[in-house]
């Protein structure tokens, strides 16, 4: 399997979480490079990432859920991204959408708008994406109580999402102080073994977000 990725990017970390999980191996192309962007364009020209060639099933495998999905079915280990029990896999996928549409959309939002030029920016789109991400803290709090993982007890396709939007977004909008139950959460996630590893792996980027003495 090839990764098309690049270790600064929230949705990319997603996908590296299982793979790490499951110690998957796959071959890194890293789009910091250009003969990768080559690759990858010709292979999704949407221009997204992650994506996923699987070599040996001739899959070209996009947006990061999916991806992670994909991972479940066709590269299983003991971190399985999709509980068994039915209604276990409606709530992790549940959780992720929340994740990804009130946690890393938001977030992604505000950052966008910093990397603008000054005469571009958006106050008022700003302020509605804080006020969403405000309003998604206070609901995760309150679902998450009691759980030690994002769906429940076992690590999940949920947490993928959750790692990187929790991370991102406590940077733009801090939320340890008003909400420890998410800020306990995601003490739990940077001390697991998989997540550590991406945020080593993006340390040598990180002064590309503009957030990053935040």
């Amino acid at each position: 399997m090839i990764l098309y990725y690049h270790p600064l990017s929230s949705y990319c970390w997603k996908v590296l979480i299982p793979l790490y999980e499951n110690a998957t191996p796959f071959t890194p192309r890293l789009l910091s490079q250009d003969e990768a962007a080559a690759e990858w364009m010709a292979l999704w020209p949407m221009g997204k990432f992650p994506v996923l060639r699987d070599e040996a099933r001739g899959r070209t495998v996009a947006e990061a859920s999916i991806i992670v999905e994909y991972l479940d079915a066709h590269a299983q280990g003991p971190f399985r991204a999709i509980p068994a029990d039915p209604d276990a896999a409606l709530e992790a996928r549940l959780m992720d959408r929340l994740f990804d549409n009130y946690v890393m959309g938001p977030m992604q939002a505000i950052v966008a708008d910093r990397l603008r030029p000054q005469d571009a920016r958006d106050p008022h789109g700003v302020e509605q994406a804080r006020r969403t991400l405000r309003k998604s803290y206070a609901l995760l709090e309150e679902r998450m109580a009691g759980r030690t993982w994002a769906a429940g007890e076992d690590v999940s396709l949920a947490d993928c999402a959750a790692a990187p939007s929790l991370f991102y977004a406590d940077r733009v909008e801090p939320m340890r102080a008003a909400h420890p139950v998410l800020a306990a959460y995601l003490d739990r996630l940077e001390a697991r073994e998989s997540f550590a590893r991406v945020l080593v792996e993006k340390e040598p980027y990180w002064p590309m977000f503009p957030y990053a003495d935040g």
